[in-house]
């Protein structure tokens, strides 16, 4: 029974690693965006914009 505890105590664990790895690897090519400064400016307001949007739609969404 100890065995099937510390099982499950590791699973948090890997979900947190992976989550972290997973985001590394979607922001990985977004790097170029940050060397110029016009191409940082367009990517922080698609970044705001899509918050917003999301933000709107979940507000939206439980009629809030």
């Amino acid at each position: 029974m100890n065995n099937f505890w510390e099982n499950i105590s590791r699973y948090p664990r890997f979900f947190i690693s992976s989550f972290t790895g997973l985001i590394i690897i979607i922001l990985t090519p977004f790097k170029g965006f940050f060397k110029t400064s016009k191409l940082r400016f367009v990517f922080l307001i698609f970044m705001i914009s899509s918050l917003l949007t999301l933000y709107i739609t979940i507000k939206n969404m439980l009629a809030i």
